[in-house]
C-alpha cells in the first residue's frame, strides 16, 4: 500500500525551533469519499508566521496542537476526484499543511491556471505574500507619488513586492536586506532606488542619507535594529503597516535595555503616525483587484520575483529554521513532488 508522509508538531519550541520539534510520520494515503478529492502536494510554502503557530501564546489564530499536522499553504494536484467541481489533474491552492497527501471537500480550494504563470507563484507573488504586500501598501500605507517608502526584508516574498509596487505608484523605494548579494538584487534587479544592509554598524547614518526627505511609509517586517534606525526619520503623518516582527519571533524574554515604549507612544502622538497591524485575511474584498493588477504587472515584467526552492519534503524543518535566520533568498518553497505528465 502506498504511504504518505506528514510532519506533526512534536513539541513547542523554546527560542529557535529545532528540527526535533517537528516529527515525520508515515500514514496510509487516505481514500476520498463522495464530494471529496484526494490531493498530492507539489509545493509547500514556508513562511515566518509558522513560528507563531508553533507557540501556545494567544494570537490571531489558534496554535497548532501537539501531534497535529503543521500548518502551511500548498499547491497540489488532484489525484482522485469525487467532487463535481474538480477533475483529476487539476492544480489547486489550499492550506493542507505539511503532508504529502490530503483529502478535501473542496470548500477551501482554489483552482490554479498553469497557463498564466508557474504554479509555484500561487503561494508566492500571486498568492498570500503578494496579496499581503498589495493590501498592506495600498490600503494601509496609502502611498502618494513622490513619497519615500522604506521596507524591511526587502528581498523576501513580501518586501520585494512592496517596493516594486511603490515604484509603480511613483514613490522612492528604499529597501533593507541582509547582505551585499541581496542588496544588489533589490537595487539592480527589482529597481529599488537604494538598498541597505541591516548588518552594517552604521545603518542609521546610511538610512538617513538614503532618505533625505524623511520616511513617509515604513513597511514593517522585521522590527529590532531596523525599526530603531527608522523611527527618528519618520515624517509627520507617516504610515506604518506592521506585517511581521521576525527579529523577535524566537525571543524568550523582552529585549535588554531601556523601555522604549513611552518614547514611541509619544512619537505616534506628536507626529500623528498611523500604525496598523496587517493580516491578509482582513482584505478579502481586494482579492479580485489583486489578481487583476498583480497578474498584469508580472506578465509585463513590472513586478519580478525570485523563488528559493528546496527539493525534498524531509528538508522542510531545516528550511524553516533557515528562514527564521534570514538564510533564504526570495520566496521559500519546498518542492514535495513533480506534477504528473
Amino acid at each position: 500500500m502506498e504511504k504518505a508522509r506528514r510532519f506533526v508538531l512534536a513539541s513547542r519550541p523554546v527560542g529557535e525551533p529545532k528540527e526535533a520539534d517537528l516529527r515525520l510520520e508515515d500514514f496510509a494515503v487516505p481514500e476520498p469519499r463522495a464530494g471529496e478529492v484526494l490531493l498530492r502536494t507539489l509545493y509547500l510554502s514556508l513562511d515566518p508566521y509558522m513560528r507563531g503557530r508553533m507557540s501556545a501564546a494567544k494570537s490571531y489564530a489558534a496554535p497548532v496542537a501537539i501531534g497535529a499536522v503543521m500548518e502551511g499553504g500548498t499547491v497540489s494536484e488532484v489525484v482522485v476526484s469525487n467532487h463535481a467541481a474538480f477533475a483529476q489533474g487539476d492544480i489547486v491552492l489550499g492550506r493542507t499543511g505539511w503532508q504529502t497527501h490530503a483529502v478535501s471537500d473542496g470548500a477551501s480550494l482554489r483552482k490554479v491556471d498553469p497557463t498564466l504563470a508557474p504554479i509555484s507563484t500561487a503561494v508566492g507573488v500571486l498568492g498570500m505574500p503578494g496579496m499581503t504586500a498589495y493590501a498592506g501598501l495600498l490600503d494601509v500605507g496609502k502611498p502618494k507619488a513622490g513619497e519615500t517608502l522604506v521596507v524591511a526584508a526587502a528581498s523576501g516574498a513580501v518586501g520585494s513586492v512592496v517596493g516594486q509596487i511603490a515604484k509603480i505608484k511613483g514613490l522612492r523605494a528604499v529597501g533593507i536586506a541582509g547582505g551585499a548579494d541581496k542588496c544588489r538584487y533589490v537595487k539592480d534587479v527589482l529597481g529599488f532606488d537604494e538598498c541597505l544592509d541591516h548588518r552594517a554598524p552604521d545603518l542609521p547614518a546610511r538610512l538617513a542619507a538614503a532618505c533625505p526627505d524623511g520616511i513617509d511609509i515604513y513597511f514593517e517586517n522585521v522590527a529590532g535594529a531596523v525599526l530603531d534606525a527608522v523611527l527618528p526619520l519618520l515624517n509627520s503623518f507617516a504610515r506604518i503597516p506592521i506585517c511581521g516582527t521576525i527579529a523577535h519571533y524566537n525571543d524568550t524574554a523582552p529585549p535588554p535595555g531601556p523601555d522604549k515604549l513611552p518614547a514611541v507612544w509619544r512619537m505616534i502622538l506628536t507626529k500623528r503616525l498611523r500604525v496598523q497591524g496587517l493580516l491578509v485575511t482582513d482584505f478579502a474584498a481586494l482579492h479580485g483587484d489583486f489578481l487583476r493588477d498583480m497578474g498584469q504587472w508580472v506578465r509585463e515584467g513590472r513586478v519580478k520575483y525570485r523563488e528559493d526552492i528546496v527539493d525534498g519534503f524531509e528538508k522542510a524543518p531545516r528550511a524553516l529554521i533557515g528562514l527564521l535566520r534570514g538564510e533564504n533568498f526570495g520566496k521559500l518553497l519546498v518542492r514535495v513532488a513533480e506534477r504528473s505528465e
